[in-house]
């Protein structure tokens, strides 16, 4: 069984409404899809988001979304929140989903939006699949391989609950002294070293950081307030 780690960046005509609010506006920090539903039947689709982000301003993009036919959403505190979110299934999201739908692959939660709101999602499933997969999907979607393999990642351990990308990202820092103390290298060098932007270094650090963090007190138990 293979997997690929992929970002999707999709053209404004096919930008979601409130993925275009994440490129255009400096309100969302981070956003991730946690789990979805799609109902053809009705015509609908569900999906669980996890955002930090300025809340109103979220609030108010969210309503202006003429789609989204009912949202929940559920602060963890001041800026970071889940949001419930019903929603019409959009042609233009179809248009570039079909590629997965038409195949039979995995897409392994949850699928992470940076500040340009591309996408970066692994999919697990037979080898040509996916290569049909990426050969399928519209030109004018952005497509970055960032890595492909055996899918053997473990599931309940500390490594299992990171990316290999993050997994990178960890032992960089680590290997170059970022998390030394004194600090002997900054996030710019973390980001030069594993060929990325800055933005991008830090969200997979803060992820990588806050999923071995919950599985240790998961696990472990931690200081209860």
């Amino acid at each position: 069984m293979k997997y690929v780690d992929l970002e999707i960046s999709l053209p404004d005509d096919l930008l979601h409404p409130m993925q275009a609010f994440i490129r255009r506006s400096e309100a969302v920090d981070y956003e991730e899809m946690l789990a979805w539903r799609v109902r053809p039947d009705l015509g609908v689709e569900y999906a669980l988001y996890y955002v930090e982000a300025d809340l109103d301003a979220y609030r108010a993009a969210v309503a202006d979304v003429d789609s989204i036919i009912e949202t929940r959403l559920a602060p963890i505190d001041d800026r970071a929140a889940h949001v419930w979110a019903k929603e019409e299934i959009r042609p233009e999201t179809q248009a570039w989903r079909q590629a997965f739908a038409e195949r039979q692959l995995i897409v392994v939660p949850p699928i992470r939006y940076d500040e340009t709101a591309a996408m970066a999602m692994t999919i697990v499933g037979d080898g040509r699949d996916i290569n049909e997969m990426t050969a399928a999907i519209p030109e004018s979607v952005e497509v970055s391989v960032l890595d492909i393999g055996t899918y053997d990642r473990r599931g309940g351990t500390l490594a299992g609950a990171l990316t290999d990308r993050q997994l990178e990202a960890v032992g960089t820092a680590v290997r170059i002294g970022y998390y030394a103390v004194p600090r002997e290298a900054s996030l710019a060098d973390v980001a030069g070293e594993i060929g990325c932007a800055q933005s991008t270094a830090s969200v997979l650090l803060r992820r990588a950081e806050r999923e071995i963090f919950t599985r240790v007190l998961d696990r472990y138990g931690g200081t209860e307030a």
